[in-house]
């Protein structure tokens, strides 16, 4: 005789695939859900570790201006030192010149000629000045003009003075000169002097 199951085994196998199933689409949820925490988990720390970089960036950032900033102030002050130490050496290195311009100026002035000022601004010296007579100022524009230290010498204006009653006339004069510095010759070697 033929073997017949007529137990509902269509259904006890329905039912067992419908249990994997669940338990299918539980564990693929859970291990979604996982998944995902641990997703979120990394792109958050990964967020926060930038967070933290860009912050630690930023410090820096603030802490080179302020470097920055004491650099350029400290470009300012040496800029400054450095015209101060100029200025210095100039007055230092013309000290000796003023010298020698008060030396030329003695030294061109003629017998009869007496300065009354004498100015100089920056290269130029203006002089004002009497003089017995118009001869005795051209021999002191000739010899201001001869002198290494002095350059073209130029007179301003000359006014006779004479006094009522006095035999002696004398003549106010101004003058203007340029300050210069001879040029120094190139020694040669075993050129005799």
């Amino acid at each position: 005789m033929a073997r017949i199951n007529l137990l509902p085994w269509r259904e006890q196998l329905r039912e067992e695939r419908k249990k994997r199933f669940l338990l299918a689409l539980a564990g693929v949820l859970v291990a979604g859900v996982g998944t995902i925490f641990l997703a979120d988990q990394y792109l958050s720390s990964a967020i926060a570790h930038q967070n933290a970089r860009n912050q630690f960036i930023k410090t820096e950032i603030v802490q080179l201006d302020a470097r920055i900033k004491e650099i350029s102030e400290l470009k300012a002050r040496r800029k400054q030192l450095l015209e101060r130490m100029k200025i210095i050496q100039d007055l230092q290195g013309n000290r000796p010149i003023i010298g020698r311009i008060f030396d030329q100026l003695a030294r061109t002035l003629p017998d009869g000629v007496y300065f009354n000022e004498v100015k100089m601004t920056d290269n130029l010296i203006s002089i004002s000045g009497a003089a017995e007579s118009n001869n005795r100022v051209s021999d002191l524009l000739r010899n201001l003009d001869a002198s290494d230290w002095l350059e073209a010498p130029s007179l301003t204006e000359v006014k006779a003075n004479s006094t009522a009653g006095s035999a002696d006339q004398s003549n106010s004069f101004q003058l203007t000169v340029r300050q210069t510095q001879p040029a120094i010759e190139p020694v040669v070697k075993g050129a005799k002097p």
